[in-house]
């Protein structure tokens, strides 16, 4: 079994709603992606709601991963740089996947579908990189390393998860030419 994924979907409620049960659930489980547990799906929303308004704009793209039961299980935020001079790559924000398909290479499905998309994406032709931030202590970073990620760049402790508890902010990046 695996993901069925797809770029640019219809937002709607199932699709909001999905996306933020699926954000609550990750950060929930200890996944680094912009929240500390616990979490509520109220609290996120106004996150989700900026990425909303970057694809109302024409700015973000999603590309969304539902499971064999047609439920959202991974979701990557792909977001197009708006300075002239860095126009040739894009951020990733929000990459997740499900606690419940952990353990079932899901997330290295749901790079190579970023990936993919990025490559063959209508708008998106001009794009020569893929940069991301991660959350140093987690060990994410050896995971985007297995999906062809180099790190770039290190900020020590410039991530404060709580009082006594910073992290390094670690730039990642995978190049496409």
């Amino acid at each position: 079994m695996s993901l069925t994924f797809q770029l640019d979907p219809a937002v709607d409620r199932e699709l909001r709603d999905g996306v933020l049960a699926l954000w609550a659930d990750v950060s929930n489980a200890g996944g680094a992606v912009g929240f500390v547990p616990p979490v509520t799906p109220e609290e996120i929303r106004p996150a989700l709601l900026k990425h909303l308004t970057g694809m109302a704009e024409g700015t973000t793209r999603l590309l969304v991963g539902r499971d064999e039961e047609g439920r959202i299980a991974a979701t990557a935020f792909l977001a197009q740089n708006d300075h002239r001079l860095m126009a040739h790559w894009l951020w990733l924000y929000t990459v997740m996947v499900h606690p419940r398909h952990q353990g079932k290479g899901y997330g290295l499905d749901l790079m190579a579908a970023v990936e993919e998309a990025v490559r063959t994406g209508e708008g998106l032709e001009h794009i020569e990189a893929i940069r991301l931030g991660v959350r140093g202590g987690t060990g994410v970073d050896a995971f985007y390393a297995r999906a062809g990620y180099k790190e770039v760049g290190r900020v020590p402790a410039a991530i404060r998860v709580a009082p006594g508890d910073d992290r390094d902010d670690i730039t990642m990046l995978l190049r496409l030419t």
